[in-house]
């Protein structure tokens, strides 16, 4: 915003925050107002300053991922990019089936990728876009997400919904998860249908064993 858009430094932090609470992303934002710039230019410009050094594998969250029967899937505001590179430093990279992030939503156009109108969290829109796109049905999917606005979007769109980072319930979340390590003691029907399933593959197996004992 400094450098390319030559903004009054005294001025983008507050237009930062305006921006982001009014459209979701302030690169949404900045689009909507008739700022013209490359999108994979921003994204590179912004998320190249990111101290991903800083991020650690977390193998409790990995094996807690690798336990879990359902599909996963990534819904972000971000770019293919950081994701991978997110997912790498944490050793989750191959935890999740697909991601659908900013070029999903915003696919470039004949005409560029410049276009003004960004789709994002956390409007009602990309969820329901998101949905289509993933192929479920929001009835029997979980959507885990630490933004309150986000979380409420979500329901909004049918999802069952976890607010991640705090132990209170927000408005339209299903579940509170104080940290994500939390996951499996505090939704523990997420792991049940697996476990039904095995427990009828015991049930099963012993009888059919006695049968042909006695044939």
């Amino acid at each position: 915003m400094l450098e390319r858009l030559h903004m009054e430094e005294s001025e983008v932090p507050k237009m930062c925050l305006d921006l982001y609470m009014q459209y979701g992303t302030t690169m949404a934002g900045l689009k909507a107002l008739g700022y013209e710039f490359e999108n994979d230019e921003f994204h590179g410009y912004v998320h190249g300053r990111l101290p991903y050094h800083k991020l650690k594998p977390d193998p409790v969250l990995r094996n807690l991922l690798a336990s879990i029967p359902q599909r996963k899937i990534i819904f972000t505001n971000a770019d293919e990019a950081h994701v991978v590179k997110v997912l790498k430093r944490l050793g989750l990279e191959d935890c999740f089936e697909g991601i659908i992030c900013f070029e999903t939503l915003n696919p470039p156009t004949q005409t560029g990728n410049n276009k003004s109108r960004i789709l994002c969290k956390p409007s009602l829109e990309a969820f329901e876009a998101t949905i289509r796109i993933a192929d479920v049905d929001p009835k029997k999917t979980i959507f885990f997400d630490d933004s309150v606005r986000n979380i409420a979007s979500g329901k909004a769109a049918g999802l069952h919904t976890v607010i991640v980072g705090r132990s209170d319930l927000v408005g339209g979340s299903d579940h509170a998860l104080s940290s994500i390590h939390n996951m499996k003691e505090a939704i523990p029907e997420i792991w049940k249908v697996e476990e039904e399933e095995e427990d009828q593959k015991q049930l099963i197996q012993p009888t059919a064993v006695q049968t042909m004992v006695l044939a």
